[in-house]
């Protein structure tokens, strides 16, 4: 059944107005008629499963036939620090890392990072929630991951610093691996009195992290960690990684 996230008040006593964009993908593109079934969702965890009842070029209304909590949100949340790359590769990791089960990016200026001001990415922002809601659509969640404002490294190693644990993906560490970090990290977790699970990755660019940004994630806390004895492109590592975390909190099956 076809998906679609919608504004609030898109949504409201038991009838669903569909905005133009959305009432056009719905009557000239998947070509839906007057009694078939679609999905609307809030971004507050619920879906409405909607019959269409009106429908014309850029203006389809619907009936809501039921209403239930979504069950494609993982239980842990993860945060995706990435550092800003080609427009291709950064909007695989914005698409493919949604549909893995991520809940929040921030693009990350480093000092090798092919993009280096804000300006190189002006006018990204829509582009890229506009990737992130269709791979949400599409994956089942029902939530919308959010996508925050680029910033320089310092800056995203404080905003990475208040999760509860906070991994740095880094080719040169060789005795400390992802999984070891995050099961100690669970352990805690699950004996402590706040059982949430709040977990950062901060992903370097091509070249990597300079032996400078390394040594100020660790005088902030994050801990450094492998993947393995491959060396992983950034758009791998940044699946692999969200993955790797999701399963071992129990959310990927």
């Amino acid at each position: 059944m076809n998906r679609f996230f919608l504004p609030t008040d898109c949504i409201n006593a038991g009838e669903v107005r569909f905005p133009e964009a959305i009432s056009h993908q719905i009557s000239q593109v998947l070509r839906l008629k007057i009694g078939e079934e679609v999905m609307a969702l809030d971004n507050s965890g619920f879906e409405y499963r909607v019959e269409i009842a009106q429908a014309s070029a850029y203006a389809v209304t619907g009936k809501i036939k039921g209403r239930q909590a979504c069950q494609g949100e993982p239980s842990g949340r993860v945060s995706l620090y990435l550092s800003l790359t080609q427009r291709e590769k950064f909007e695989t990791m914005l698409q493919k890392c949604t549909e893995a089960g991520a809940a929040a990016f921030t693009p990350v200026i480093t000092s090798r990072s092919l993009v280096q001001t804000e300006k190189d990415i002006s006018g990204k922002q829509e582009r890229w929630n506009r990737i992130i809601c269709e791979a949400a659509e599409q994956s089942g969640r029902g939530l919308l991951p959010s996508l925050s404002p680029a910033l320089k490294f310092k800056r995203a190693l404080e905003s990475a610093s208040q999760h509860g644990l906070v991994l740095f993906l880094w080719e040169k560490e060789t005795s400390v691996s992802l999984r070891q970090a995050l099961q100690s990290y669970l352990q805690r977790s699950a004996s402590g009195s706040n059982a949430e699970r709040n977990v950062a990755l901060l992903i370097g660019p091509e070249g990597g992290y300079s032996d400078q940004e390394a040594e100020q994630v660790r005088r902030a806390g994050c801990i450094p960690v492998s993947l393995g004895k491959r060396i992983l492109r950034m758009e791998t590592a940044a699946l692999v990684a969200t993955a790797l975390v999701l399963y071992e909190m129990g959310d990927m099956g």
